[in-house]
């Protein structure tokens, strides 16, 4: 169906579904709302979990919002009152797509209408069981698939070998630049807020103290580089976890517990972004690595670990190092330390990746060519 065909046939409305608005994925479903801006589609976003809250009912940037406020264990199973849930939601608008992020979601969105579905997977693994390939496969014909990275999307291409590959794509993840940059504040301000010394050279990290951010080389790789770092240097870890305590014995049994800081979990952390001198992510395979962009659009430069989506983000605009190599890390912070060239390129290629590749107006005009979207739409 055409955009004219749709603007046609009265008011055609957009289901986005989405498991949760914890962390990054009440931003995710402004970013899936953000794609029909300026089109004859309205949005209805439905969240199964999750309290109503008027700050999420605004920050999803979509003309109505429903909170069905299932706990976790309720959404175990068959999922059948969830499924008469999204049935009669289904009925209430004339819906011609829906949206799903993340597995139960798609589950439910399947079983409980008659609906297009486009798939969105932030994580690697989601089709590795069997049933879920079976699953998959028995609504092929109004189902398609998005990853947040080619790194996620060739991982269910693999899980899922005989679907065609314009059935499972990528549709990376964005920010609004703007309005990012304007909630940052400056580095002194963010320094204050975080606590951290004005002249000191520090290497920010965000993320869940979790085997998977890998923090245990972020920490071996900044204490074989210290010795070679501005006097002074810090690293400041914004995050919190099970893996705290072990963190912190890892650092003094390294020698560097005095020059690295755990920040704890920070309100709004991307805000304060400025107050580092570079960002390094050491994650074990980064489904994508919202943070980077955050960090790119404060002008911070990146050091990654080579692999999943982070490696999508970095390239060519920072650098990488092989995945649990402390010592390259190492030797990356070295040379951006050292590096004293003029900074002001650097932040042009960022913002130029950022309003090229991650930027809504970009990924919208993306989202509008595939054939699954004119397909399904």
């Amino acid at each position: 169906m055409t955009m004219s065909e749709v603007a046609g046939a009265g008011q055609p409305w957009v289901l986005q579904f989405c498991h949760g608005y914890d962390g990054p994925f009440l931003d995710c479903a402004r970013q899936y709302a953000a794609l029909f801006v300026g089109t004859p589609y309205k949005v209805c976003t439905v969240y199964l979990t999750g309290k109503p809250s008027v700050e999420v009912e605004q920050g999803s940037a979509s003309d109505e919002v429903i909170f069905l406020d299932y706990s976790s264990r309720e959404v175990r199973g068959l999922k059948l009152k969830a499924i008469r849930d999204l049935k009669r939601i289904a009925a209430s608008h004339d819906f011609k797509l829906c949206i799903a992020h993340r597995f139960k979601p798609i589950y439910i969105a399947l079983l409980g209408s008659q609906l297009p579905v486009i798939g969105v997977h932030h994580a690697f693994g989601d089709y590795v069981r069997r049933t879920r390939q079976l699953f998959a496969n028995f609504f092929r014909k109004r189902l398609a698939l998005l990853g947040v990275s080619n790194a996620v999307r060739d991982d269910m291409r693999a899980c899922l070998p005989g679907w065609a590959a314009e059935r499972i794509e990528t549709l990376y993840n964005r920010i609004d630049i703007a309005t990012v940059q304007a909630e940052q504040v400056s580095r002194v301000e963010a320094r204050e807020h975080l606590g951290l010394p004005q002249e000191a050279w520090v290497v920010g990290n965000v993320g869940r103290l979790h085997p998977d951010k890998d923090q245990a080389t972020l920490i071996r790789g900044f204490a074989l580089a210290l010795p070679s770092l501005p006097a002074g240097s810090l690293l400041a870890i914004m995050g919190s976890g099970k893996l705290e305590a072990s963190l912190k014995g890892l650092a003094g049994e390294l020698g560097v517990g005095d020059s690295i800081r755990f920040l704890g979990q920070v309100a709004n952390g991307r805000n304060y972004f400025k107050a580092f001198d570079v960002f390094a992510l050491s994650s074990d395979h980064e489904p994508f690595g919202m943070v980077l962009l955050e960090a790119m659009a404060a002008g911070v430069p990146l050091i990654g670990s080579d692999c999943g989506g982070g490696r999508e983000v970095i390239k060519g605009v920072g650098r990488l190092f092989p995945f649990a190599d402390y010592s390259g890390l190492s030797a990356a912070l070295i040379a951006q330390a050292l590096d004293r060239a003029e900074q002001f390129e650097l932040r042009q290629r960022m913002l130029d990746s950022l309003n090229e590749q991650f930027s809504d107006a970009a990924v919208s005009q993306r989202f509008w060519s595939f054939p699954l979207v004119s397909e399904l739409g």
